[in-house]
């Protein structure tokens, strides 16, 4: 009885001192109530806290370009425990990406597991239901595959890596299909598209919907200075491409990528994929400096694609608008797209390209209700491109 009673009491005091260390329940964060967005942060000793994101409400910054109004920081709140908050109201359906500033420091919230990388900056994500943004979800069903191909490039003269999106029910019949080159922007690699562009969600959609054709999406890496995205590989010795000046032709080649393009990825993707080996089922497109990369490539081989589509680029002021247009008009194309907004910081240049296309009585479709030189103007833009290829 001693003993049980003994027991008894070394269970209710061990109780009591465990109790005083339980952990904080666990803050949900982000908290997604119709178009309202509370983000929480615990972090009882702080001085201030402060919340960045792209759905924050806009104010005018000085940027080198001028300017511009962009989403500013604002102070989250501390309430009890230690938890900061901060509510955006009425924000509209999109994907959004934010960071979290602890007195000078900038964190991800540890609440939220979806977590992307830009480059070498990581943010965390969440998404605002409808309209817009529905396509950037994951598809109810019938969802294709992304992997992760190495393949030997002779052009760098080493193995390099890409991202390969295929269609719901590639390989389980002989069907052939047509290939969309996705070229990124500076600073990116191959997980930019799959990740801030939604491409995988986006083509899902499409294709479910009957709004799209059936294709496989070849997302390079168009990083002339790493053989792969930098979390599997550092970047490879040398100064950066962008060191060489705008107007450099090796900053237009991409150094060896346009030739790596040409003379490896696609002969790969054709020998090892079920693909139609055709140019009229070639499309190609890029964003910013893959849009230079685009128009360098079709310039110089306007016998592989059909399609083109350059985003949030044009030519550069010292490029000659119409001798790098002339081969692709003479070769034939059955579409040529651009993608850019007057606001964007890379509008003079695609003023330049669409006043080339006019010159040169080129068809084109110009598409323009997008914004900035950002994610969410390339979202939109791959959304519209897409229906438009193969047809």
């Amino acid at each position: 009885m001693r003993k049980l009673i003994l027991l008894v009491t070394f269970l209710i005091f061990t109780t009591s001192i465990f109790a005083q260390f339980e952990a904080p329940p666990r803050l949900v964060s982000p908290e997604i109530d119709g178009n309202n967005v509370t983000i929480r942060f615990r972090a009882p000793k702080a001085i201030k806290v402060e919340l960045n994101g792209d759905f924050l409400p806009e104010k005018e910054v000085e940027t080198p370009m001028g300017n511009m109004l962009l989403p500013a920081p604002v102070e989250m709140k501390e309430g009890e425990h230690g938890v900061w908050e901060y509510t955006a109201k009425d924000v509209m359906p999109d994907f959004y990406t934010y960071t979290i500033s602890v007195d000078g420091i900038k964190m991800l919230d540890p609440n939220n597991l979806k977590v992307i990388r830009d480059g070498q900056n990581t943010t965390n994500m969440f998404i605002v239901q409808g309209g817009k943004s529905n396509v950037f979800l994951e598809a109810s069903d019938h969802k294709g595959t992304l992997s992760k191909v190495w393949y030997p490039s002779k052009a760098f003269g080493a193995e390099r890596r890409m991202s390969v999106y295929t269609p719901y029910g590639y390989g389980e019949t002989n069907k052939k299909y047509p290939v969309f080159y996705l070229q990124h922007g500076g600073g990116g690699d191959e997980d930019a598209w799959p990740t801030l562009g939604r491409a995988c969600q986006i083509l899902d959609n499409l294709i479910a919907q009957g709004k799209a054709e059936q294709m496989i999406v070849v997302m390079p890496n168009a990083d002339p200075n790493s053989l792969a995205a930098p979390d599997i590989m550092d970047p490879l010795p040398g100064p950066s491409i962008f060191s060489l000046g705008m107007e450099s032709e090796e900053l237009h080649s991409g150094g060896a990528y346009t030739k790596d393009l040409v003379e490896d990825i696609i002969p790969y993707i054709e020998s090892h994929y079920q693909v139609i080996k055709k140019k009229e089922s070639r499309a190609i497109a890029g964003l910013s400096m893959g849009g230079i990369y685009t128009l360098y490539s079709t310039a110089r081989n306007p016998e592989l694609f059909d399609y083109i589509g350059v985003l949030s680029m044009g030519f550069t002021p010292g490029r000659d608008a119409k001798a790098e247009l002339k081969p692709v008009k003479d070769a034939g194309y059955k579409l040529y797209w651009v993608g850019c907004g007057e606001s964007d910081m890379a509008w003079a240049n695609a003023a330049r390209l669409l006043k080339g296309l006019d010159e040169m009585h080129m068809k084109h479709t110009y598409f323009g209700e997008v914004g900035g030189h950002n994610w969410d103007t390339w979202r939109v833009c791959l959304k519209e491109i897409v229906p438009l290829l193969f047809k």
